[in-house]
């Protein structure tokens, strides 16, 4: 797609996706009125919502699908598998794990303390999948099988620990990835962890491009592959656990959006995390308003959103592997 007409089209459904997520909901706004109650300096029950609630919740929904398009093109960058996402690999399920283990262990813990421990369980989660996988040679195929058995194993085992103990069940909606508890204090908490996240992989993007081109050729070019992978995998346990510890386990958005923005912008990665990251903040949102009418006038889960449309994806995708002959 011609550059400028993909920033016409970005910028379009941008709009679109931040009129729908402030105004669309159980309550019931008109923007001119509320324009009215600015000017006025006046505030009404609509005017605190949008303000409290609506507001962090847009900002926390963009953030947090730009963080998992992002981690899920750097994965597939760096192991060379179109199947390569956040949850796939494992890394969402363990980073879940081990925060509601924390909960249990240490019931008064805040968010800003979570997030450490979804940083560790997200850097077991994938540290498991990428173990049982290398035994007796690794292919993108094998990967993909392995991370999703480590993906349902940890899942098991996190709800197990909800449905055991009574004090944390209020959890089990949390998982299901949900943006709706979205507030001011949250994105304050989210948000240099995340800027951390982007900006180291944005400053692995050239050097990602180049991988594309295989191992060899990118060592023949001088670069150092095991300390870009190091880099790769900081940037991963970064945006996928602080993305688990603010909303959930959100799945498939680090696996549909690189594939949707290489069809778009190509290979240069250089170009396609930035693109990434707009396409995955603005899926997320999307897949958010969308929640809110599931069940209307009750929320669902985001992650209920995105998996029904990442399923289908993630298929599609498997079965495109083995008629390619990967074993």
């Amino acid at each position: 797609m011609q550059r400028k007409r993909l920033i016409f089209v970005l910028l379009l459904l941008g709009c679109l996706a931040v009129y729908s997520s402030l105004f669309f909901g159980i309550t019931q706004m008109n923007p001119i009125h509320l324009v009215q109650e600015w000017i006025s300096g006046t505030t009404s029950k609509a005017g605190l919502v949008l303000t409290n609630l609506r507001l962090p919740r847009l900002l926390l929904g963009l953030l947090l699908g730009a963080n998992l398009a992002v981690a899920g093109a750097i994965m597939q960058a760096v192991t060379r598998n179109p199947l390569a996402s956040p949850q796939v690999f494992g890394v969402n399920a363990g980073a879940s794990f081990l925060v509601v283990l924390s909960l249990l262990v240490f019931p008064s813990l805040g968010t800003a303390n979570l997030i450490y421990f979804a940083f560790a369980g997200a850097l077991v989660g994938g540290v498991l999948v990428f173990s049982f996988a290398s035994v007796r040679g690794m292919t993108a195929l094998k990967l993909a099988l392995v991370g999703m058995a480590i993906h349902l194993l940890l899942t098991s085992l996190t709800k197990g620990l909800i449905l055991f103990n009574d004090r944390i069940t209020n959890v089990l909606y949390w998982l299901s990835g949900s943006l709706s508890d979205a507030n001011w204090l949250e994105l304050r908490i989210v948000l240099p962890w995340s800027i951390a996240g982007l900006l180291l992989a944005s400053s692995l993007a050239k050097s990602l491009a180049v991988f594309q081109l295989g191992q060899d050729v990118a060592v023949g070019l001088g670069q150092k592959v095991t300390r870009i992978r190091l880099l790769a995998g900081i940037s991963v346990v970064l945006l996928a656990g602080v993305t688990v510890a603010g909303a959930g386990a959100i799945g498939f958005i680090g696996l549909m959006v690189p594939h949707i923005t290489r069809r778009l912008v190509g290979e240069d990665y250089r170009i396609v995390l930035p693109v990434a990251a707009v396409i995955g903040g603005l899926l997320l949102t999307y897949a958010d308003v969308l929640a809110r009418f599931i069940a209307y006038p009750y929320e669902s889960p985001v992650g209920i959103v995105t998996s029904l449309l990442g399923a289908p994806f993630f298929l599609v995708l498997a079965r495109r592997q083995m008629k390619g002959g990967l074993r």
